[in-house]
């Protein structure tokens, strides 16, 4: 029997590299899956590459509290339940000093990355199946020049230990991924995001900080939320990142 035979399964953030992978896996082991994510187009396209009736998608966004409880409901409405929530969408800001930092970027910033995953526990925690899981990435350790993100980071992590325990009232298991750097869009369009046009070199000098000298792929985060879709663990996968 496959690991996720007949179990439901949200994945936010699910146009990206580690929603498709992570969407993948689930499939692959029986799951039916529902991509969220802001753009229909990308959207579209993921479903079209994973194919099969047991993939559908919602546009939402995740900062909204109506989004999240339409595709709450959207899940229900097209498989009949949910039991798994792969909570995996995130904005990465920009790169400046705390004192040069825009409030505006960070209030948009911590509106997907702190506010949408209150919401999202909130919203899917009332609707998911006993026995269910929840998976988020967080992250543990701080840099300079990106506050915002950090910020939310960290908040998260005070976020999910709450739900740990309010969680399992319902036996839901809250799963924890603390991971490195790994590699995205950020890498792959280096003059987005943080990096200025400097992706390249920043890059090289992440990598110089992690033991292991190399990003996370997609699909190894995506390996680590098919085990904890089924296995209450929290796991550091950080190349040795956080090795004192």
């Amino acid at each position: 029997m496959k690991k996720l035979e007949n179990k439901v399964a949200i994945v936010t953030g699910g146009a990206g590299s580690i929603g498709r992978n992570t969407a993948k896996l689930f499939l692959d082991e029986g799951a039916k899956v529902l991509l969220v994510d802001l753009e229909e187009e990308v959207l579209k396209k993921a479903v079209e590459e994973l194919g099969g009736k047991d993939v559908k998608y919602c546009v939402a966004d995740v900062s909204k509290s109506e989004d999240v409880q339409r595709y709450a409901d959207k899940a229900v409405e097209y498989f009949g339940k949910i039991d798994v929530f792969f909570n995996n969408p995130g904005i990465e800001g920009v790169e400046e000093p705390i004192v040069d930092y825009s409030e505006e970027i960070f209030d948009k910033v911590n509106s997907v990355n702190v506010r949408g995953v209150w919401l999202r526990n909130k919203y899917l925690l009332p609707q998911m199946n006993v026995g269910g899981s929840i998976i988020s990435l967080s992250g543990l350790v701080g840099g300079p020049y990106i506050s915002a993100y950090i910020a939310g980071e960290h908040i998260c992590v005070g976020i999910l230990q709450v739900m740990s325990v309010e969680a399992d009232l319902k036996k839901i298991k809250v799963n924890s991924i603390y991971s490195s750097p790994f590699v995205n869009r950020i890498i792959r369009s280096p003059d987005e995001g943080f990096s200025r046009g400097q992706g390249a070199e920043i890059k090289v000098n992440l990598e110089l900080a992690i033991p292991l000298w190399q990003y996370v792929q997609a699909s190894e985060i995506a390996e680590l939320v098919m085990i904890f879709a089924s296995d209450d663990t929290i796991q550091v996968f950080d190349g040795g990142m956080t090795v004192h």
